[in-house]
């Protein structure tokens, strides 16, 4: 399965380490843009200029272990598309130049899924997805959890608690589901 990552799902750091993870257990292909991408950056140039050499260099990192994660389109393609807010038309036109099945966002109101269908794709929310991938394979998705989990606690240096850290990143369907 191909998921296009909308930016809103890449740019929270623990969200997209997740995503990422269970991507690398081969549950599913991530694809995004360059356009993606800079957004990323942009959202975390707004914390200063460390978070903006943060963003390059997770970027830069990202997009060597995913070489084949980014798409690209001409302009006729955009030009033929609508959604209700036209700065997301660019996430509908990577989703479909990626022949992707899923576009994974948090802005449910700028994909409406009668348009979506009508290019034969979906959408669904990081939660909702995770969650449908671990009623099919718990494993992979308990180890990509404890992996982030483990990473979050080292970087920060603090203790966290799984289900605070992942209600935190917007992921509270999950993060009941592991600790249940």
């Amino acid at each position: 399965m191909k998921v296009l990552l909308d930016t809103c799902v890449i740019y929270p750091t623990v969200m997209r380490q997740i995503l990422l993870e269970i991507a690398g257990r081969g549950l599913f292909t991530p694809l995004w843009s360059e356009r993606i991408l800079n957004e990323w950056a942009r959202a975390a140039a707004k914390l200063g200029p460390a978070g903006e050499a943060q963003a390059a260099g997770e970027i830069a990192m990202v997009s060597a272990a995913w070489p084949k994660a980014s798409v690209t389109w001409g302009a006729a393609l955009e030009d033929r598309l609508w959604l209700p807010d036209p700065n997301d038309i660019h996430v509908l036109a990577a989703a479909i130049a990626g022949h992707a099945d899923v576009i994974l966002t948090m802005n449910a109101k700028d994909f409406p899924r009668g348009i979506l269908a009508e290019e034969g794709l979906s959408r669904a929310d990081p939660d909702s997805f995770m969650i449908g991938l671990y009623a099919s394979a718990p494993d992979p998705i308990e180890e990509a959890v404890r992996a982030v989990h483990a990473e979050a606690e080292r970087l920060s240096g603090e203790t966290w608690e799984l289900r605070r850290l992942l209600k935190k990143a917007r992921l509270p369907r999950l993060g009941k589901a592991l600790t249940a």
